[in-house]
């Protein structure tokens, strides 16, 4: 048996790993990075376009790695880790450049929170038993958090620059979001949206007109949407909550309650009829 598990580690050990997904993760791992550089040298912009396309190539390599059957347990940790960089450090680093450095001690602690509890949830989700789809993330995704972080600054942009009052803004934002990715909120995966199988033509209609509207006006569509998804956990949550309290069937307290006593004496009724 010994010399069974010795030869299986070796062949692992010796397996290549599968270029595809990780390729996708390798460029979320690069618009993290580029997004650091570009927050420390005060472009805003272009830190925050960084971060989104990092959420697109974040969403795609599990995709690619399920459609191509390449799945690996180094994907799923190489993953990890790129999005603590592209998630926690770049968007941590991006809000202190962006609005939180006046506050000095207050500012990088709250960016430094951020990052902690990106990841504190990272650390969650990979302990977790993901073989139980059940369509709903415990916690706000640390994308979608660095998401509303980089579309707040383009929000802002749009309307024509920050103020004192967008800064206390993103100072809540920061703690706020540090808050929901720790907590046991339930938010919507849409890991079982299976775009591989046939769908009703509504739901292209849909999509498509959505594109549209986010085409027309992105900065502000955006940030609508994102914060949309970042309200749902707590709304979610109390749905689900009261939908389990209305599927719960009465308990036995509830049912006629018969004492041991009243057993006893029907006993000898009972072997008497016999």
């Amino acid at each position: 048996m010994k010399s069974r598990r010795k030869k299986r580690n070796k062949r692992d050990k010796k397996r290549g790993i599968y270029l595809l997904p990780n390729l996708f993760t390798s460029a979320s791992l690069f618009g993290g990075f580029y997004a650091i550089i570009a927050a420390i040298q005060h472009r805003f912009e272009a830190a925050s376009v960084a971060i989104l396309v990092s959420c697109l190539f974040d969403a795609l390599d599990g995709k690619v790695a399920r459609y191509t059957h390449t799945s690996s347990h180094f994907g799923t940790e190489y993953d990890s880790l790129s999005d603590l960089v592209a998630f926690g450090v770049a968007p941590g680093i991006l809000a202190f450049q962006w609005a939180l450095q006046p506050y000095g001690r207050l500012g990088w602690l709250a960016s430094f929170t951020y990052v902690i509890c990106g990841a504190l949830r990272l650390a969650r989700f990979n302990i977790q038993n993901r073989a139980q789809n059940t369509g709903f993330f415990k916690g706000l995704p640390i994308p979608s958090a660095a998401a509303l972080i980089a579309s707040l600054i383009l929000f802002t942009s749009a309307l024509g620059g920050g103020s004192q009052s967008l800064h206390v803004l993103a100072l809540v934002v920061v703690y706020l979001l540090s808050f929901l990715m720790v907590s046991s909120l339930d938010y919507l995966s849409f890991k079982k949206f299976e775009t591989r199988r046939q769908k009703p033509f509504n739901v292209l209609v849909s999509i498509i007109l959505m594109l549209i509207v986010v085409a027309y006006r992105p900065r502000i569509v955006l940030f609508f949407i994102i914060s949309a998804y970042v309200i749902s956990g707590p709304i979610t949550t109390i749905l689900r909550t009261k939908t389990r309290r209305a599927s719960i069937t009465p308990s036995m307290v509830d049912l006629p309650f018969i004492s041991t006593k009243d057993e006893v004496d029907e006993a000898p009724d009972t072997q008497a009829a016999r």
